[in-house]
Parts: C-alpha cells; sequence; structure tokens
C-alpha cells in the first residue's frame, strides 16, 4: 500500500469519516468506525474471514504509520491508505484523534435472527441482551462473549446498535468476530430460542437460581435486561432465572459485570473454555 496525503479536511476521498461524533449519531447506512490499533487488526482479520465486514478505506496519522506496517500488510492491496497531519486529522474527525487510527468499514450482510439460530452448533452458549442502551456496556458484553466463547450475541430492537464507533471501541474490536442479530420483541427472541431447545436463563437479583446452581446443558442462552429496570416480569416469568449472589446493601451489579460473571460460571460448567 502507498499511503495517499491528505491537506485538505474537504478532501472528497476521505467524506466518510468526517465529524465522526455527529454522524455516529444519525447513522451510517451499514458503515462503521473502526478506532485503534487492535480494532484494525480485528477489522482486518473480519475482512479476510469473509463475514461480510469489509473495510473501505484506513486513515492514519502521519506520525503512526511506520508502527503498523504489519497491519496494514493485513489488508487487501486496493484498501486505500490516506495520512493527513494532526491537524487536518483532527479536523477531519471533529476533534482529537490522539490515537491516530482510523478505518472505515461496512457491514455488507447480516444474517436474520432465524438464520443465525440455526446455524448455531449442537453445543452453543449464547448471550442475549434485551433493552441494552448503553454503548460502553454493550461493547463490554461483546468483549466477555469473546473472552469466554459464547458463539453469538443476540439482542432485541430496543437495544443499541453495537456498531456504533464507542461500543466497536469498548469491545475491543470483538464485535466484528462474534455473530450477532439484534431485531424484533425479546418474546420472539425467546421463542425462536425455545424452539430450537435452548434452556434459557435469565440474569436477575430477583432470580430463583444461584448461578452456580444452573445444570449444564449443551445449549445454554443467558439473557440480561437494561441497566436499572433489568428484565420485564413477563419475561422473568417465561423462563428459568438465576441470580449473582453478593454481599447485601447494593441493589445490583453493572450489567456488563454481571454478564462477565455468568459467562465465565457457564462455560466452565459446560467445558467452553
Amino acid at each position: 500500500m502507498i499511503p495517499l496525503r491528505i491537506d485538505d479536511p474537504a478532501d472528497p476521498r476521505i467524506a466518510g469519516f468526517v465529524s465522526i461524533k455527529e454522524r455516529d449519531l444519525t447513522g451510517r447506512h451499514g458503515r462503521f468506525i473502526a478506532e485503534g490499533t487492535v480494532v484494525l487488526r480485528m477489522l482486518a482479520a473480519a475482512h479476510r474471514a469473509g463475514r461480510g465486514i469489509e473495510a473501505e478505506a484506513i486513515l492514519l496519522l502521519e506520525n503512526r504509520i511506520a508502527g503498523l506496517g504489519s497491519i496494514l500488510a493485513e489488508f487487501p492491496a486496493d484498501i486505500p491508505v490516506y495520512v493527513a497531519n494532526a491537524a487536518v486529522f483532527d479536523a477531519i474527525a471533529g476533534f482529537n484523534m490522539h490515537r491516530g487510527v482510523l478505518a472505515l468499514g461496512r457491514r455488507q450482510t447480516a444474517p436474520g435472527l432465524d438464520a443465525l439460530v440455526a446455524d448455531l452448533a449442537p453445543r452453543s452458549l449464547v448471550l442475549a441482551a434485551c433493552g441494552i442502551s448503553n454503548h460502553d456496556n454493550m461493547g463490554s458484553m461483546f468483549r466477555n462473549a469473546a473472552a469466554f466463547g459464547a458463539d453469538a450475541i443476540l439482542m432485541d430492537e430496543t437495544s443499541c446498535d453495537p456498531m456504533y464507533r464507542k461500543a466497536i471501541r469498548v469491545s475491543v474490536g470483538s464485535v466484528l468476530s462474534v455473530p450477532f442479530v439484534r431485531e424484533g420483541p425479546v418474546s420472539a427472541l425467546i421463542g425462536r430460542l425455545q424452539a430450537q431447545g435452548f434452556a434459557i436463563w435469565g440474569l436477575s437479583p430477583r432470580g430463583k437460581t444461584d448461578l452456580h446452581d444452573i445444570p449444564p446443558s449443551p445449549r445454554t442462552v443467558l439473557l440480561v435486561g437494561t441497566e436499572g429496570e433489568g428484565l420485564p416480569e413477563s419475561v422473568m416469568a417465561s423462563i428459568q432465572t438465576a441470580r449473582i449472589r453478593q454481599r447485601p446493601g447494593l441493589d445490583s451489579l453493572n450489567v456488563a459485570t454481571a454478564t462477565g460473571i455468568a459467562l465465565h460460571q457457564v462455560a466452565m460448567i459446560n467445558g467452553f473454555i
């Protein structure tokens, strides 16, 4: 790759990188921003894997390019790499981008709920989410899922988009490697998983079973709800529920922390890690 210098923030070649904070809020029509060295490497791996995630362009601060040669070599040669000095780079991004590493990607294909569930192996661990609206939590949940061997993350339509820049960054690129779908009401998600023989456990401080007492099952789903309210009572009544034992006096754990603890436990008892 021969880097292409950008001296004008209005250069049409880098239009997809302009004002990334504002455009995060308005949507990118299938495109997303990958930020940072580790996430750039994850994007290269996702591109090679042919999972429907592709890189379109890379934008680097000029003093970063020398140390990124091995990562850039993982991308196809026709992916343009643009470089700019700090003033131009920050003007393009719309704020001080000290990391100096951005990539524009596209999620070309996204399987629907039925297709993704049907494709899961006979032994599978799935994380499901209802109403997760915080992008930091979403990114952390994907990082936990990748660390503890979850095969997919299923989200209802009220959950936030994991392809948001901050969620991808917090996940350390795991959003690009863990299969996921976000669609429909949580009731449809539960029904589809039950039809495929999954044991579904809702996590809540009101859960009836201690987390350590969840029995092994070849197909297990851990379902979490939004911060504060947690899972709706109607959902809790339709599935088995579990709680993480903790000292009294605190309402609940952060959903990302609870997800990490629960995934680790269930992955251990089922031999996924």
